[in-house]
């Protein structure tokens, strides 16, 4: 019995492995992301200690750990040379995150805790909707969740924050779908967006930061018909798209859970209820 269960896993791994080589979709429902539920609402001021250990996260990325996730794929998940800026600081070392996510009856909660060696605000061709050609964070949520694959399209929603601490108006941005349109660009509505970011917050580098928002989910997530007030259990799709542009153009990225604005390759994300914080056991 034994050696046919060590069979049945020698294929089906090898199978994987021919289809990661061969360039197929990986499979999101293999990497679980269970989000809870925050009882208490925190204050939205850079200052993550009321809540990132009720949320869900699993660690520091950094791109010899996104090198390894299924996802990966190298013309996508990147760094770049820092335009001049600096160009001997180690792979590991160029960005490393930590990401919470967490929601309540009302919103959802998005932080980041970052090391980075540059803070790159500055795009060659200015346009709102360009948030990618600067330091950003984007999370990407199908609410709810669907079988069916799709772009940017009614349910599909990209909550997107430059890390700019002058807060300019397309610092929040919203890509969105809607009935018959795909790839609807628009500032988050100030009143749906609470955020705030904190430069330096650890006096480590200028780059490092921590961004905290929260997002209101009836006027955004509600612009789907078939969205209903969240409750756990419900399932979404969830990607999280980092970018760092380190001096340059179109530069580095992180995409973690997912490989690009294809939903079906997003993680799954389901709602459950509130987790107690992890406790040092006494020896």
């Amino acid at each position: 019995m034994e050696n046919s269960r060590l069979k049945r896993l020698v294929i089906l791994l090898a199978a994987g492995g021919l289809a990661s080589a061969m360039g197929q979709k990986w499979d999101p429902s293999c990497y679980p992301l269970r989000v809870p539920r925050l009882e208490k609402p925190p204050r939205i001021d850079g200052d993550l200690s009321e809540w990132k250990y009720l949320a869900f996260t699993d660690g520091v990325w950094d791109i010899l750990r996104v090198r390894q996730a299924p996802w990966y794929d190298p013309k996508i998940n990147r760094l770049t040379n820092h335009g001049g800026v600096d160009n001997t600081t180690a792979p590991e070392d160029d960005l490393q995150a930590r990401y919470y996510t967490a929601w309540d009856n009302r919103y959802l909660y998005f932080g980041a805790e970052v090391k980075d060696n540059v803070n790159d605000v500055t795009d060659p061709h200015p346009e709102p909707k360009r948030w990618y050609f600067k330091d950003a964070i984007c999370w990407f949520i199908e609410a709810p969740h669907v079988a069916a694959a799709k772009k940017f399209a009614l349910g599909d929603h990209g909550f997107c924050f430059v890390i700019d601490a002058r807060k300019p108006p397309d610092g929040a941005w919203w890509r969105h779908g809607l009935p018959g349109r795909t790839y609807v660009e628009e500032p988050l509505p100030k009143s749906a967006v609470d955020y705030a970011i904190r430069m330096n917050p650890w006096g480590r580098s200028p780059g490092d930061f921590i961004l905290e928002a929260r997002v209101a989910m009836a006027p955004t997530l509600g612009t789907n018909p078939a969205w209903h007030a969240p409750r756990a259990g419900d399932t979404y799709g969830m990607e999280i798209v980092h970018t760092d542009p380190d001096g340059g153009g179109y530069g580095g990225h992180f995409l973690i859970y997912g490989d690009g604005d294809d939903d079906s390759t997003w993680g799954r994300m389901t709602l459950i209820g509130p987790i107690e914080p992890i406790q040092r056991k006494p020896e």
